[in-house]
């Protein structure tokens, strides 16, 4: 597909038709640079997820918006978006009156354009969820436990599959594109930290969860990681898509992260980019041996804070979007994450100019926030010389990240621009 870029106009983004200076301001500096369409033959696959990339980003638009968008004729983008409607991906909104002439009709996503199913198999809980094609979540399934084994995952996928499909018509259940697998690698190397008794865990060694799950789906199945799948939520249906550079922490169980870069995200050479969470660190100014980042900014500190003040921690995992008042307790590990990971920041742009640092997490927005707020205050006052500023924002995502990114990518390799497609370079993880 890169070739299609070949010939493609430039062009400079101007105001959309019906949008105020402020509306079209939201649009990036940058988009004009990933956004250019081509009037060249074989091309038309190219063309149509772009065009589909940009409704999805920008909200509704007319056939005009969006040849001013792209450079490509109106003919030519009547014609594309009279297909993706006619296959069902775009649909007609509401004429807008009041100009002269005649109304813009203005396009948006079907949401019954494509469905997708995610897994997402987390150190306390997996989580099954249905997406229509706009990302909306259309139903979910969900199984906490202390630790989690292969056979339990198959089963729950067993039982938990057949119920999120039944909520779906026959001629919709033709329009499920796969099952995205979000599951953290290596995870029998975890074992003291979750709490499992030795060997317990020692069956994901061998675990081919692409082949197995595939086993009991009918669907075309994707394995990601769990971090690399959260952020790929972020970019593909979030706001991470406005900042052409970031990089992504996840705070979950265990804390990890991905990365975007030139407006798409990067997997590295074995799916284990941004593996954020092995980042050395030396926060709050310890004179000791460095440690991972995952051993001071993940959940689990906080379950074992409460576990030691004696309060039930279980609404940790439980309802990830409403948790109990922890009081002092959650105030002091905010801190102590917020420390870690500003000393990780300053590290990371040390290497790759970011232009934002994006932190979600398993978490109550407010408390994302916080920790967002929090982390960018102790930024700050770190040592930066030689180093250009960065945004601090949270993640729009949250909780259901991880689940969510899963499920986006089969939407991502049927339907998203070639340079969005994450996976087609990365290495199948084989541990």
């Amino acid at each position: 597909m890169k070739a299609a870029r070949n010939g493609s106009r430039a062009f400079a983004l101007r105001p959309l038709e019906g949008r105020s200076a402020a509306q079209s301001s939201q649009v990036p500096a940058f988009f004009s640079d990933i956004a250019s369409g081509a009037d060249q033959a074989g091309v038309r696959v190219y063309n149509e997820r772009l065009l589909l990339s940009l409704v999805r980003r920008l909200g509704p638009l007319s056939k005009i918006e969006v040849a001013r968008l792209t450079g490509l004729s109106v003919q030519s983008t009547s014609a594309i978006m009279n297909r993706l409607q006619a296959d069902g991906l775009l649909r007609r909104e509401a004429p807008l009156r009041g100009r002269v002439g005649q109304p813009t009709v203005p396009m948006s996503l079907d949401p019954d354009g494509a469905y997708s199913i995610g897994l997402k198999i987390g150190r306390r809980s997996c989580d099954l969820v249905l997406i229509d094609f706009r990302g909306g979540v259309r139903r979910r399934a969900q199984r906490t436990f202390p630790y989690p084994v292969p056979e339990m995952i198959l089963e729950f996928v067993r039982s938990a599959l057949p119920p999120l499909e039944e909520a779906l018509d026959d001629a919709q259940r033709r329009r499920i594109a796969g099952l995205g697998v979000a599951s953290p690698f290596q995870m029998w190397t975890w074992e003291s930290e979750i709490g499992a008794p030795a060997g317990a865990m020692a069956g994901w060694r061998d675990f081919d969860a692409e082949r197995q799950i595939a086993g009991v789906c009918r669907h075309p199945v994707t394995l990601c990681n769990d971090a690399t799948a959260a952020c790929a939520a972020e970019f593909f249906f979030g706001q991470g898509w406005r900042h052409r550079d970031f990089l992504y922490f996840f705070v979950g169980a265990f804390i990890g992260g991905g990365l975007v870069l030139d407006g798409a995200l990067r997997v590295g050479r074995t799916g284990n980019a941004g593996a954020l969470g092995s980042m050395p660190v030396m926060a709050n100014g310890e004179t000791g041996a460095a440690q991972q980042l995952i051993a001071c900014a993940s959940i689990y500190q906080l379950e074992r804070r409460l576990e030691r003040a004696g309060i039930d921690a279980s609404s940790i995992w439980a309802t990830p979007y409403a948790w109990a008042e922890f009081g002092p307790h959650l105030d002091a590990w905010i801190e102590e994450v917020a420390t870690a990971l500003a000393y990780a920041s300053v590290a990371a742009i040390s290497v790759i100019d970011f232009e934002a640092i994006v932190i979600d997490g398993a978490a109550p927005a407010a408390v994302r926030d916080r920790l967002a707020t929090r982390t960018a205050q102790i930024f700050q006052g770190l040592d930066r010389r030689g180093l250009s500023e960065v945004a601090f924002v949270s993640g729009s995502i949250g909780a259901d990240a991880r689940a969510i990114g899963a499920a986006a990518l089969p939407l991502i390799k049927n339907f998203a621009r070639d340079r969005e497609v994450l996976l087609k370079d990365a290495v199948s993880q084989s541990n």
